[in-house]
């Protein structure tokens, strides 16, 4: 009994050891499931933790790299600022350096200006003195060529005509030229201007060559070359003894040449652009006028070289020409008006519109009766001074204005007027008629100007390459 008891006894409880054996196993499972998974778990954490650590030796890296470069960085800032505070002192140093030079230069400038007023007023004094006798010469000559002017304008038609102090006394009749007596080879790159001296047979051509040439007609030879100026030579001028050649260039300067030595009298500056037409008085010697595109007209004491009268316009001139007697001007302009001004006041007298385009040229008669214009619309007008109507109009089929500066001219005689053409054509009207008298061939491109002499015959004309026709 007391065994079977104790049998059932450790039994029941040898059942119960088993019961709390296996909860003991799967407590046990569940704890090795749950270590592995911590292990796993602290693996994970251990690989992590090494990433992070080489992430931290990359980035201590890294940083020790930028500490480096910060500190090379600071180095060079602080050479850089030693630089700097280097140049801002010497920039300093030569601020005020370059303020005591300007404050010199000023000074120099101011006695400069002063010695420059004093040695010009020395010149004007000095050339007074020597022009003293010439000046009481010409006045005594003006009084007693405005005494012919006034007999011989009672005499013609109503006191325009100066026969006298032009040379009409060697006046023959013109004749209508038909061929061509001499070819020449005048200026390199075109001739833009050509004018013969007053009562001479001698011919004055200026060209894009920068040079001024005299020839003689007669043979066609070359007289003398006048060197000096620095830009095209696009119009001239001769004084009334034939002495002096004043030429206007593209430089924005005219030239004054001394013929008998070729040397420059003077350089008259003023202008602001090119110089593109000037004219010379007949009776004066010294009063001249100058036109460019700076929108002015000049009128100039050539004995003095300095400028006497400044006339501003409304649009730019192309050609100028003036009176005999140098108290008068006739301009063509850009904007087809011909104008008509007071040398001694600069005041417009009278206007009219000439032409629907630009004008080229403006030439005076011989007789002051006329005045011809030409223009970029191909016609050419011939104006009454008196009243400034048109009284007669020449045109050709065919017919073309070569350029801006393209010159026409009228005979010593005033029955004729000559144009080139841009077909090389040089054209020759009736006065009287507007007919056509002749057609000149012979230039290989286009006539850019034409003059006739004062003596009748011959008439000569320029081309684009350069070229002469003396024509007989």
């Amino acid at each position: 009994m007391p065994f079977a008891f104790y049998g059932a006894v450790w039994k029941e409880k040898s059942e119960k050891s088993e019961i709390e054996l296996r909860e003991c196993y799967k407590a046990q499972a569940k704890l090795s499931e749950q270590l592995v998974e911590e292990v796993s778990e602290c693996r994970n954490l251990k690989a992590q933790n090494q990433e992070k650590d080489n992430l931290i030796n990359e980035l201590q890296s890294q940083l020790l790299s930028a500490r480096k470069k910060v500190e090379e960085l600071q180095g060079c800032l602080e050479e850089k600022s030693s630089a700097f505070d280097l140049t801002a002192s010497e920039n300093l140093e030569l601020r005020k350096q370059v303020a005591g030079l300007t404050s010199k230069l000023s000074s120099a400038e101011a006695e400069n200006h002063m010695l420059i007023e004093r040695w010009m007023l020395q010149k004007m004094q000095e050339s007074e003195r020597l022009n003293e006798a010439n000046a009481m010469y010409e006045d005594m000559m003006n009084r007693f060529k405005a005494s012919s002017i006034e007999e011989s304008a009672r005499q013609q038609v109503d006191g325009i005509v100066r026969q006298s102090e032009l040379g009409l006394e060697d006046y023959v009749e013109s004749s209508i030229p038909s061929a061509t007596k001499h070819t020449v080879h005048a200026h390199e790159g075109g001739c833009h201007s050509l004018l013969f001296e007053n009562n001479s047979d001698r011919l004055i051509t200026g060209g894009q060559d920068m040079l001024v040439k005299l020839w003689d007609i007669n043979s066609g030879t070359l007289i003398s070359t006048l060197h000096g100026c620095l830009g095209a030579v696009l119009d001239l001028g001769v004084s009334g003894d034939n002495k002096f050649i004043l030429g206007a260039s593209s430089d924005h300067k005219l030239y004054l040449w001394d013929v008998q030595s070729g040397r420059i009298a003077h350089t008259l500056t003023g202008h602001s652009e090119k110089v593109c037409a000037t004219d010379v008085s007949k009776l004066s010697n010294r009063k001249a006028v100058s036109a460019a595109y700076d929108r002015t007209i000049k009128v100039w004491d050539l004995h003095k070289g300095y400028v006497a009268n400044t006339i501003i316009c409304h649009s730019n001139c192309n050609s100028v020409s003036l009176t005999a007697d140098g108290q008068h001007i006739y301009s063509g302009h850009v904007d087809g008006h011909l104008r008509f001004w007071d040398t001694r006041t600069g005041k417009l007298v009278n206007e009219v519109a000439a032409h629907v385009s630009g004008i080229t040229s403006v030439t005076l008669s011989r007789n002051g009766q006329f005045v011809l214009t030409s223009g970029r619309d191909n016609l050419h007008n011939l104006f009454d001074v008196r009243s400034l109507e048109v009284c007669a109009t020449f045109r050709a089929q065919g017919h073309r204005v070569a350029n801006n500066w393209s010159r026409s001219c009228i005979s010593a005689d005033d029955n004729y007027v000559a144009a080139g053409s841009t077909d090389g054509t040089v054209y020759v009207w009736s006065r009287p008629s507007a007919a056509i008298m002749s057609t000149l061939k012979g230039h290989s491109t286009s006539v850019l100007a034409c003059t006739w002499n004062n003596a009748g015959k011959p008439l000569v004309s320029a081309d684009k390459n350069g070229y002469l026709h003396i024509w007989s």
